[in-house]
C-alpha cells in the first residue's frame, strides 16, 4: 500500500508538473514575438530610409577616374551686349610736327598742314597739297621764301610774296588761312578727304589765286616728286 501510494503521488506530481513548465515555456515564447517583430521593423525602416536618399554625384574627376581638372567655367554674355571695338590710332595721332620736320620733304610739310588744320591725312589731300604747291612755286623751288602756297596771312605780304620765318610757321598759318571761312568749298573738301580733283576745283573756284589758275587749264594732275627742302628753311 505504501509503495502504491508512493508511486501513484509520483505520477499525480508529475501530471501537475508537465503543464506548468508548458506554460511557463509558452509563456516566455510569446514574450520574445513582440520584441522580434519591433526588430525586424526598426530594420526595415532603416533600410526604406537610405533607399529614399539620393546618392551625391560623382564629380567629373571620381567618374572620370582621372587625375584631370574639372572642365573650364564659361561666361553667358546677355543678349544685346556688343564687344567693344579697338580703336585704330590715325596718321595724325602717330605722326607728330618734329617726325615732319625731321623728314624734311614736300610731302612731309603737306602733311604737317593737313594736321595744323585737323583735316585727314589720306592719300587724295597730300595729292592736292602737292600739286598746289607745285603750281605755287615749282617743285625744285616748294620752299620758295618758307611760303610754299604763296600764303598773305601772316607773311607779311598781302599780296602772297610774304615770307615766314621757317616751313613749320609756314604750314600754321596756311591751315589757318584755309579755315578762315573765307575759303568755306576748299576746307569742305579737305575734311572729306576723298578726292584731289574735288578739292582741285573748289580752290580754283576761291578768290585764293586772282587767275583762278585758269579753271583747271594752268592745273597739272602729273605724279608729283618728293623733294627735301634745305635744313634752315625748317630752322634746323
Amino acid at each position: 500500500m505504501g509503495n502504491a501510494q508512493s508511486i501513484g503521488e509520483r505520477r499525480a506530481a508529475r501530471q501537475n508538473a508537465g503543464p506548468h513548465v508548458r506554460r511557463s515555456a509558452t509563456r516566455r515564447s510569446r514574450s520574445f514575438r513582440p520584441l522580434a517583430a519591433f526588430s525586424t521593423l526598426v530594420v526595415m525602416g532603416i533600410v526604406a530610409t537610405l533607399s529614399l536618399v539620393p546618392a551625391a554625384p560623382l564629380s567629373p574627376v571620381m567618374a572620370a577616374g582621372t587625375d584631370s581638372v574639372e572642365p573650364a567655367q564659361t561666361v553667358e554674355v546677355a543678349e544685346g551686349v556688343q564687344a567693344q571695338k579697338v580703336s585704330q590710332e590715325s596718321y595724325t595721332a602717330a605722326t607728330g610736327a618734329q617726325t615732319l620736320v625731321a623728314g624734311g620733304t614736300n610731302v612731309d610739310w603737306a602733311k604737317l598742314v593737313l594736321i595744323d588744320g585737323d583735316w585727314p591725312v589720306t592719300e587724295e589731300n597730300i595729292t592736292f597739297m602737292m600739286r598746289w604747291t607745285r603750281q605755287e612755286n615749282g617743285a625744285d623751288n616748294w620752299w620758295n621764301r618758307n611760303n610754299p602756297l604763296n600764303n598773305g596771312q601772316g607773311s607779311g605780304g598781302g599780296s602772297g610774296l610774304g615770307s615766314y620765318v621757317d616751313l613749320t610757321e609756314a604750314a600754321y598759318y596756311a591751315a589757318q588761312n584755309i579755315k578762315s571761312g573765307r575759303y568755306p568749298a576748299v576746307d569742305a573738301a579737305l575734311a572729306r578727304g576723298d578726292s584731289a580733283d574735288a578739292t582741285a576745283q573748289a580752290i580754283w573756284a576761291s578768290p585764293w589765286a586772282s587767275s583762278h589758275y585758269g579753271y583747271g587749264t594752268h592745273w597739272s594732275s602729273r605724279p608729283y616728286e618728293v623733294i627735301e627742302a634745305p635744313a634752315e628753311a625748317w630752322g634746323r
